[in-house]
């Protein structure tokens, strides 16, 4: 008689092992092992091979004429370029956010726009009914956009009724984290309940040719909760960021196999809903009269868009004897500590004896290592109480050996800062712009940074 295997996953990660542990042996989570049920085994299906029995498929080139899939634009022009130009028929799109970000509000905003414009859509919520999701729309002023709602948890149930009929172009689930499958035992939420449920979606947008777009709670650290491969199955992932306390947000592409993933949409939250921002600058600039001692302007890169962010540096001098503090927001705490060794080695200037806080204006978060120069040129203004030209940008990567290196894409840095005002650049001495937007100040080595700072 057939036996049936005892398995325990981790509810955090999604791994498999046959015995139970407090702590999961690949995430480090404690009592995230629960057990399931696994499949049956039989002696026939452990001695059988699978090199028979199955059908033939059709195996084609490499080098098969293709064309390119067709869009379906959302009607926000920031969330098309997050995806890459729009959704595609058949696709899958996991987007995930912190609570009250606002993804049921910018899904719901770019669901109405696509019936207003001739498509079919249905919109399902696990975690609202349907008349709170009417009175979202018309508060948002969409109340008479023609989209199916309903308020379900089960995915036989929503699949049967969409199942019946021409099938919707878009198909929003709000969230995947509620929904629930029959086919397997466990309660909604957890990791086999959201792959089953996942899986049934994914496999009907692949055959009826409908874009499901599925909601994603998140962990304490940020990241999608549910099990990694759910990533994996999707074709498309997003990331909704921002502070709550903060006006705008983020919408920033992490996988796009039908795109890249180097370009953001950014919005603003205001009491009609999400509006798009074309020139997100003005949101992390800061309009200062006359000299700061200790910020720098940074023109960031994302994707092909720039961005002016304002980088903000306060050193403040302790007595002999205190431990300093070393404090950023919305940058890499390891890489201000090569800057302020590099400062301290190469340049002969001390931050021992020196609280340093660093601070990315309006909350925006910087991954570009081109900010090494910005952060440099704010930390010396900050030090010798020297403020930086208000005219003036800075961008630049910066080496152990002090050396100033260039970065990709300066022409396309200068040219938006100059769009905005700005009258020139401190960039790395190989630089090249013809013609330059800016007047170019270039730099070797960081010691020649601060010599030009402080006026040696």
């Amino acid at each position: 008689m057939a036996k049936p295997q005892k398995r325990y996953v981790c509810q955090s990660c999604g791994s498999v092992s046959h015995r139970w542990a407090g702590q999961c042996g690949d995430c480090s989570e404690w009592n995230t092992m629960v057990e399931e049920a696994g499949a049956v085994v039989t002696p026939f299906q452990a001695k059988h091979n699978l090199q028979g029995g199955g059908r033939f498929i059709t195996l084609s080139g490499l080098d098969t004429d293709v064309e390119l899939p067709d869009r379906m634009a959302s009607g926000i022009a920031e969330f098309d370029r997050a995806l890459g130009g729009g959704f595609v028929e058949g696709s899958a799109t996991l987007i995930g956010g912190d609570p009250g970000i606002g993804k049921s509000t910018l899904l719901l905003q770019a669901a109405a726009k696509m019936a207003l414009a001739g498509k079919s859509v249905a919109y399902v919520s696990g975690e609202e009914a349907a008349d709170q999701v009417r009175l979202r729309a018309r508060r948002l002023g969409l109340g008479n956009a023609p989209v199916q709602l309903a308020s379900a948890t089960s995915t036989r149930d929503i699949l049967t009724t969409l199942s019946q009929g021409t099938p919707p172009d878009l198909l929003v689930i709000d969230s995947i984290q509620t929904m629930h499958s029959d086919l397997i035992e466990g309660a909604p939420g957890t990791v086999s309940q959201v792959r089953a449920s996942a899986q049934e979606l994914i496999r009907f947008a692949k055959e009826r040719g409908t874009a499901v777009v599925l909601v994603g709670h998140v962990t304490k650290d940020g990241s999608i909760a549910g099990p990694r491969v759910l990533e994996h199955m999707v074709d498309t992932v997003l990331s909704f960021e921002g502070e709550r306390s903060h006006q705008y947000r983020i919408l920033r592409a992490i996988k796009n196999r039908f795109g890249g993933t180097d370009e953001i949409g950014v919005f603003a939250m205001v009491a009609e809903g999400l509006t798009e921002i074309s020139n997100p600058s003005a949101l992390f600039l800061t309009q200062r009269d006359e000299g700061v001692t200790g910020t720098t302007v940074f023109p960031a890169l994302e994707g092909t868009r720039p961005v002016l962010v304002e980088i903000q540096a306060l050193v403040v001098r302790l007595a002999s004897g205190a431990t300093p503090r070393r404090a950023v927001v919305g940058w890499d705490s390891g890489r201000l500590a090569m800057i302020l060794a590099v400062l301290e080695a190469r340049c002969g200037l001390s931050f021992s004896a020196c609280e340093v806080y660093l601070n990315i204006a309006g909350g925006y978060r910087v991954q570009d290592p081109a900010a090494d120069l910005a952060v440099a040129a704010a930390l010396i203004s900050g030090l010798s109480e020297r403020p930086v030209p208000a005219d003036a940008v800075a961008f630049g990567e910066i080496a152990l050996s002090g050396e100033v290196r260039p970065v990709a894409h300066g022409p396309l840095r200068m040219k938006e800062a100059a769009k905005l005002g700005f009258e020139r650049a401190l960039v790395p001495a190989t630089t090249a712009a013809d013609p330059a937007p800016l007047a170019l100040t270039g730099f070797r080595t960081l010691g020649a940074l601060v010599e030009h700072m402080l006026g040696k």
